[in-house]
């Protein structure tokens, strides 16, 4: 009896020193525990004070990225831009069917957005300044860095970590962070194991507009193409490019400049079709690519964001150890 008695006390001094979210009950309360709302005080990235009574819970995001940051540390959002488009595109945090579209990324709704009575709206810093001013004429606004070709990887994290903080989830932000470095650090022994390391690669997406074909290189400064060269692969495009996400604007012709290696590219059959598999499987340029022509061409599976959060790349680094060890 004396050890029982010792082991209910250590777990009682082990909740207290954790912590609660549930304060004790007050003398006038005829012994029942009421929750006492929090304030939270952030700073986003117009270093901007967004002060909250208490952690938010009916947030609308209008970036996906957002979005699955939000999901992922369990917050389901009332309100998302292009619920159709986020569907199709991200599989790594799944919207409820409750979940209300408040319009197009980039011109959203401020009506349909009031309309949800939301706490907070997150957004990035690709939204226009006068839509977030329209917006917070009648909601909070936190804004975070939409991304940062010098620090691609860190301004995911911080992303989502700053997401966390306004709806009070910050311990389970630090955990998704945490398992995304071990992901990475076992996708790269997997390489390592597979005699892949220092393997040249290349990442891509394309569209085609009309007769024309654009496609995209994600250079070392992108997110995807900084996972992988932490993956232990190294990034084959010469060039930078922008200062936000790091993609490159290319056409087929300045492919040419590549060599061997493996190419990775992501598409969407619902949104946009394949331009590699599809549009150019007989293009003469194409088809005499290095890696086109030792089949090194690989597909990734659809609903992979690039620009999402840990969650979406830790996809990403499923599907390109994969294709390069396979």
């Amino acid at each position: 009896m004396k050890r029982t008695a010792a082991l209910v006390v250590s777990a009682l001094l082990a909740l207290t020193a954790c912590g609660t979210s549930e304060p004790a009950a007050s003398e006038d309360s005829g012994g029942t525990a009421t929750a006492t709302p929090v304030p939270i005080s952030i700073t986003d990235a117009r270093n901007k004070k967004i002060d909250l009574k208490a952690p938010a819970t009916r947030v609308v995001g209008l970036e996906w990225g957002v979005v699955e940051n939000l999901i992922s540390v369990g917050v389901m959002p009332v309100g998302v831009a292009d619920v159709k488009g986020y569907t199709a595109w991200v599989t790594a945090a799944k919207l409820d069917p409750s979940v209300k579209d408040v319009g197009t990324r980039g011109e959203s709704s401020v009506d349909a957005i009031v309309a949800l009575n939301p706490d907070l709206v997150i957004t990035t810093s690709d939204e226009s300044k006068s839509a977030i001013e329209q917006i917070e004429k009648a909601v909070p606004v936190l804004v975070v860095r939409a991304a940062d070709a010098k620090n691609a990887i860190p301004q995911m994290k911080s992303n989502l970590e700053l997401t966390a903080s306004a709806v009070g989830r910050t311990p389970e932000a630090q955990q998704i962070n945490a398992d995304f470095d071990k992901a990475v650090a076992e996708g790269k022994q997997k390489i390592t194991d597979a005699g892949k390391a220092g393997t040249a690669f290349t990442m891509a997406d394309g569209w085609k507009d009309g007769s024309s074909i654009s496609i995209r290189m994600y250079t070392s400064g992108s997110l995807l193409g900084a996972v992988g060269n932490e993956l232990g692969l190294k990034n084959a495009w010469p060039g930078e490019g922008d200062k936000d996400y790091g993609l490159a604007q290319s056409d087929l012709e300045g492919m040419t400049k590549l060599k061997d290696g493996e190419f990775l590219y992501i598409a969407n059959k619902s949104d946009g079709g394949d331009v590699f598999g599809d549009d150019l499987a007989k293009n003469a340029i194409w088809k005499n690519l290095p890696f086109v022509k030792n089949d090194n061409v690989h597909r990734l599976e659809d609903g992979i964001w690039m620009f999402g959060g840990p969650k979406s790349t830790e996809q990403f680094i499923d599907a390109a150890v994969q294709a390069v060890t396979s």
